[in-house]
């Protein structure tokens, strides 16, 4: 991997997609581990979307140190395994209307997105400019999701 472009793109951007990560089965071997309600917590890590789902635009800010990236990582291959399910990434522009973004994970493929913000320049040199992510509502099938959220909290 390019990480010099890959830094460029979320300075730039708050999001980079990183190309494939995992293979077809080892997403399989992944996404069997949901059927274990006990794998759950209150800060997952395994994300599991049927059809109706969706989650609000939000910031996973957990304890006192929060690492500045997360990484999501598709299980599923969008438009086969399910429809709708785009994971959203909204800017909250200073002076200026929101900007939001609809990106789609393919199978094994992994987004690198901000927690917290993303710099931006202005007047003064750098300003940080607020991001949140969501999902968009699943029309149809199941959307599992590897997240990988780097933070203090028990």
């Amino acid at each position: 991997m390019d990480w010099s472009a890959l830094a460029a793109e979320l300075d730039a951007v708050g999001c980079v997609p990183t190309g494939p990560l995992l293979t077809a089965a080892q997403c399989q071997e992944i996404a069997e581990l949901y059927g274990d309600d006990r794998r759950f917590r209150s800060t997952p890590l395994l994300l599991r979307y049927r059809a109706g789902d969706w989650n609000a635009l939000h910031r996973d800010l957990y304890g006192e140190l929060v690492f500045p990236l997360q990484v999501v990582i598709g299980l599923d291959a969008p438009g086969v395994d399910y429809t709708g399910g785009e994971f959203l990434l909204v800017e909250q522009r200073m002076r200026a209307q929101s900007r939001g973004g609809a990106h789609t994970l393919p199978r094994g493929h992994a987004l690198i997105f901000t927690t917290r913000d993303r710099p931006t320049p202005s007047v003064r040199g750098w300003s940080a400019s607020p991001m949140r992510h969501g999902v968009s509502t699943v029309r149809t099938g199941e959307r599992h999701t590897l997240g990988l959220i780097f933070h203090d909290a028990a």
